[in-house]
C-alpha cells in the first residue's frame, strides 16, 4: 500500500523587543535565573498585563510579509494548563481572533514551487524554562523567559515531505530575519518548531492520526526527526498497526523519537478570552504605515539578483538565503565591478570562513 505524508508546522518566533509582551521586563538572554521578573510575569495577584506595541507591530509586518489577512480587530484569551515552569496556571495567547489568518509562502524543492498555507499567526507570551541537574534529583526553574513576546506561525497540513518541511522552514526563517522582528537563533530558542505529521493511504482525503514532535533546535534534526517519524509510522501502518495520537521527543543522539505525553486537543486547555485584556484594534493608517517601511523581503531580492546581476538561480538563492549575505553582496558590488565572479567568490572562500550571519565581520 502507498501511503502520502501530510505535515503541519508550527513555528515560535521570538521578537526581537528589549521588554516582554506584557511588562518591562528585560528579554536578555543568559541572564542569572529569575533576574528578569516582576509581579507580572510571575502572575501575583493584583498586577494587571499592559501590551507591548512592538509586538503587535512585529506581527502587522510578518501578516504583511506572508499575504495574512490582518484582523482589524484580535483578542487574547487564556490557554489554561498545568505545568512548573507557568507561574499563572495559563499562558496569555489568542484563540479565536488571532492577528492574522490565512496567509501563504512560497517554497521550492527539486525544482517544483509550492504554496504552503498559513492557518494563523497569532501574539502570545512564552514560558519558563525548567533546568535539571544530573547530580541532584531536581530540577529547577528559571522565570526569566516567562513572558517574552512570541509570535506562533500554524501552517496548513499542506507540506508533503520532510524535504518540503525544512524549505518551508528556512523561508520562514528568512522572512522573519530580513524583517529584523526575531533574530532566528535556533540554538538559543528564538526559533523553534514543534512538527505534526500523519500518514494516509494514497488518494484519500481523510488525515491519519498524527504524532506531534518536538525538541528539534535545527533544521536539520527537524529534517530527520521527520524521516525518522515517516518510516516508524510507515512500518507500523503496514505490519497492521495503529498510529498512537501522542506527543514525541526528538533524541538526536539516538536518532529516534521518544514518547513524551499524550497529544491535547484545543478543548483541553479550556480557552476564554483574558477579561485583563482589552481587544487589539489594528486600523489602516496604522498597517499602511508598517507596509511603508517593509524591507525588500527574500523572493524578490533574488528574483532582482537574477534579473540586474545575470546571476544564476543557485547563486541568487544562496546570495538571498540570508539578509547579511545579500547586503554584503551589494555593498561588495561597489568595489568589484563584475558580479558573477564576487558571487562565486563569496560562496566558495567568504562562506567557509565566515558562514552566512558573520559575513558582515569580513572587510568589504
Amino acid at each position: 500500500m502507498e501511503f502520502e505524508t501530510v505535515i503541519g508546522l508550527e513555528i515560535h518566533a521570538q521578537m526581537k523587543t528589549l521588554s516582554k509582551i506584557f511588562c518591562g521586563c528585560s528579554t536578555e538572554f543568559g541572564a542569572p535565573p529569575n533576574t528578569h521578573t516582576c509581579p507580572v510575569c510571575l502572575g501575583m495577584p493584583g498586577s494587571l498585563p499592559v501590551l507591548n506595541r512592538q509586538v503587535v507591530e512585529s506581527a502587522i509586518k510578518l501578516g504583511l510579509a506572508t499575504g495574512s489577512t490582518l484582523n482589524r480587530e484580535n483578542r487574547f484569551a487564556r490557554k489554561n494548563y498545568f505545568y512548573p515552569d507557568l507561574p499563572k496556571g495559563y499562558q496569555i495567547s489568542q484563540f479565536e481572533l488571532p492577528i492574522c489568518e490565512h496567509g501563504r509562502v512560497e517554497i521550492e524543492v527539486d525544482g517544483r514551487s509550492r504554496t504552503i498555507g498559513i492557518t494563523r499567526i497569532h501574539m502570545e507570551e512564552d514560558a519558563g524554562k525548567l533546568v535539571h541537574d544530573e547530580r541532584e534529583p531536581v530540577s529547577y526553574v528559571d522565570l526569566n523567559r516567562t513572558g517574552t513576546p512570541l509570535l506562533e506561525i500554524v501552517s496548513e497540513p499542506d507540506l508533503r515531505s520532510p524535504t518540503e518541511a525544512a524549505a518551508y522552514l528556512r523561508k520562514l526563517h528568512a522572512i522573519v530575519r530580513y524583517l529584523d522582528i526575531c533574530d532566528g537563533n535556533m540554538q538559543e530558542g528564538s526559533f523553534r518548531c514543534d512538527a505534526n505529521i500523519s500518514l494516509r493511504p494514497k488518494g484519500q482525503d481523510k488525515l491519519g492520526t498524527r504524532t506531534e514532535l518536538k525538541n528539534m533546535n535545527s533544521f536539520r534534526n527537524v529534517q530527520l526527526a521527520l524521516e525518522y517519524e515517516e518510516r516508524r509510522q510507515r512500518d507500523l501502518l503496514l505490519d497492521g498497526g495503529e498510529v498512537v495520537q501522542q506527543t514525541l521527543l526528538w533524541d538526536p543522539d539516538r536518532g529516534r523519537t521518544e514518547p513524551m505525553r499524550g497529544k491535547e486537543e484545543a478543548h483541553d486547555y479550556r480557552y476564554f478570552p483574558d477579561p485583563d485584556l482589552v481587544p487589539v484594534v489594528v486600523d489602516e493608517a496604522w498597517i499602511e504605515r508598517v507596509r511603508a517601511g517593509l524591507p525588500e523581503l527574500p523572493d524578490a531580492r533574488r528574483q532582482r539578483f537574477a534579473a540586474e546581476f545575470d546571476l544564476p538561480a543557485e547563486a541568487a538563492d544562496l546570495l538571498t538565503g540570508s539578509r547579511e549575505l545579500a547586503d554584503y553582496f551589494e555593498a561588495a558590488l561597489a568595489s568589484f565591478a563584475n558580479a558573477r565572479k564576487l558571487a562565486n567568490f563569496i560562496g566558495t572562500e567568504l562562506l567557509r570562513d565566515y558562514g552566512p550571519e558573520r559575513i558582515g565581520a569580513c572587510p568589504v
